[in-house]
């Protein structure tokens, strides 16, 4: 009891402002630490103030706005990460702490559509429309579909690429019509600031008449996807990214 009472009389006597040193680190950067009573330092490091949570915006015209509008850590650098197709991150430059804050998550809103899955005549007509960018395959798919006169589709002549179909030419008249494979559809699946890409699907029909069409370009397309979104970000964001305020990475 006596050492710890004692203890407490010498911290008394010492002010806290003798306690505080302030250095100059060799890359000029000003440095705070305190001494305890037992010549022990401890660096104060500053407060970092981060952003609770990202804001969320669905347009990649909302985030250059966002940008330019200089807001926000206004003297900072950031990073533009397009991580896929429908997802770009604003983050800033590593602190102090070895943290990198997040300001800004931009998710791209996409219609849902089903590859793989086969789906009756009028569902494919309004999804082909609504859907999809128009693209000479998609109308020749629209036309087919919107025109087959059996329920039942054939399977003799089925190559497994081009199937027949027998589709209506006119009032009193049908004849028979190769489905086309693979056909270049471009659906809506990014950032409808840029050009939607463009790749190659399986189009398959069975009876009902039902049809669908499978993705057979391997995921390539989401490559081609990302380097729309940064091509887009460079040319809005150019003096930003001149200045070296923003860095686009992807």
């Amino acid at each position: 009891m006596i050492k710890e009472a004692l203890q407490f009389l010498v911290n008394l006597s010492i002010k806290p402002s003798s306690r505080v040193v302030n250095i100059v680190d060799s890359n000029g950067n000003d440095r705070k630490f305190v001494i305890d009573s037992e010549g022990i330092s401890r660096e104060v490091k500053p407060v970092i103030s981060r952003a609770d949570e990202a804001l969320e915006i669905n347009t990649l015209t909302g985030l250059i706005g966002y940008i330019k509008a200089n807001l926000e850590r206004s003297t900072s650098k950031f990073y533009l990460q397009v991580l896929d197709e429908k997802n770009v991150f604003l983050k800033g430059v590593l602190d102090s702490e070895g943290e990198r804050e997040t300001l800004v998550h931009v998710s791209a809103i996409v219609p849902k559509f089903s590859y793989g899955s086969f789906h009756d005549a009028e569902e494919l007509i309004i999804a082909f429309q609504s859907k999809f960018t128009q693209t000479e395959d998609r109308d020749i798919l629209l036309k087919v579909i919107g025109n087959v006169k059996e329920e039942n589709v054939r399977t003799t002549g089925d190559t497994g690429i081009a199937q027949a179909v027998t589709i209506k030419t006119g009032v009193a008249s049908a004849n028979d019509v190769i489905v086309p494979n693979p056909v270049e559809l471009a659906p809506f699946r990014t950032f409808l600031e840029v050009e939607q890409p463009t790749s190659s699907f399986i189009f398959r029909m069975k009876d009902g008449p039902r049809g669908a069409v499978f993705e057979a370009d391997g995921g390539a397309w989401r490559n081609t996807a990302i380097h729309n979104i940064c091509e887009f970000l460079a040319e809005e964001l150019a003096t930003e990214i001149d200045s070296g305020r923003i860095t686009i990475i992807a």
